[in-house]
């Protein structure tokens, strides 16, 4: 694993953490290596989950549901 274990970091930095995979995930996705894609996967997934772990009750927003996108007309009828 790369970086510290999810569960040792404290809301601070596991949120320091996420902020920063997921503002270089786009240059990773068009410029990483494939093994550099897949070390961010595997972190990304770990902190995300770390993440879901201690918020399993987030606040989610309307627009952000499947049914939210459907009435702003953000998806495609379903199949």
């Amino acid at each position: 694993m790369t970086g510290v274990d999810p569960d040792r970091l404290d809301d601070q930095q596991l949120m320091r953490e996420l902020e920063t995979i997921h503002r270089t995930r786009h240059d990773t996705l068009l410029h990483g290596s494939n093994e550099a894609l897949r070390t961010h996967n595997l972190r990304m997934a770990q902190l995300e989950g770390e993440y879901l772990r201690r918020h399993p009750r987030r606040p989610v927003a309307a627009g952000r549901t499947r049914e939210g996108a459907r009435e702003r007309g953000g998806l495609a009828a379903e199949c």
